[in-house]
């Protein structure tokens, strides 16, 4: 099943699971500047475009969970589908040290056009896969570059996101990935995952459902085998959490 907005993958899996990816692509539309933001292709190539290796990731581990996956197909620098519409970043000029050419001059009527034909469908989507069950748990897949312009390494290889408002599948997962040897597992870094009117928000937090987003540090995802060997590695970790919680 497939949009200009998003794809959907496992359309008929009935697993409560539900597994998201709200940066999969660095698709830039046609009717978008011809199709091109004015950066370099080795800009678009890299993680301020999109999440490397994090579509790769969602399907397999969405496969394994027996569950659907909804992955986005335009870029974040396109529009943003994990920022609120008000949100000052949802349409970003400035990204890790680029300026985007033709964001720069983009106004209220511009972001408008780019809600109305990919943000707004890709939500629209979300939201009703996640109401077709009672119970549905979101898993949200994301990536994070190991070092940002300027900055400090990061030294995790991964990292569980999660609000305050809702730590239930969060938590275990944290404590299950740090008894694995040898791998540094963040909390809530580098940034925090409570940002109100993003994708987990909107369809996790104010609906009650568990939920939790999984960072990879990229390069440990940009190959398919480092992408299966993380799916392999989580779906089992959250199956037995599920069923060991309760949830």
């Amino acid at each position: 099943m497939t949009s200009e907005a998003y794809r959907i993958t496992g359309a008929e899996r009935r697993s409560r699971f539900l597994v998201t990816c709200d940066h999969a692509s660095n698709h830039v539309p046609e009717w978008v500047n011809g199709g091109d933001l004015g950066l370099p292709s080795s800009d678009m190539a890299r993680h301020i475009a999109w999440d490397v290796g994090a579509a790769g990731l969602a399907e397999a581990l969405a496969e394994r969970l027996d569950a659907p996956a909804i992955l986005s197909k335009f870029s974040r620098l396109v529009i943003d589908p994990n920022r609120g519409e008000d949100d000052p970043t949802l349409l970003m000029k400035l990204y890790d040290g680029s300026i985007i050419p033709a964001n720069r001059h983009a106004g209220p009527e511009e972001t408008e056009r780019r809600l109305d034909r990919l943000h707004r469908p890709y939500h629209a989507a979300l939201g009703e896969l996640a109401a077709r069950q009672d119970d549905t748990v979101i898993v949200a897949i994301h990536s994070y570059v190991s070092q940002l312009r300027g900055r400090r390494p990061r030294p995790w290889h991964a990292a569980i996101l999660h609000s305050h408002l809702d730590s239930r599948l969060a938590n275990p997962l944290i404590a299950r990935l740090r008894e694995v040897e040898g791998l540094v597992v963040g909390d809530n870094e580098p940034y925090s995952g409570h940002l109100p009117g993003d994708s987990i928000d909107r369809h996790a937090l104010r609906h009650g459902r568990p939920n939790v987003l999984i960072e990879v540090r990229n390069d440990l995802i940009e190959e398919v085998d480092g992408q299966i060997g993380w799916a392999e590695r989580l779906a089992p970790m959250l199956r037995d959490i599920l069923r060991e919680t309760g949830l």
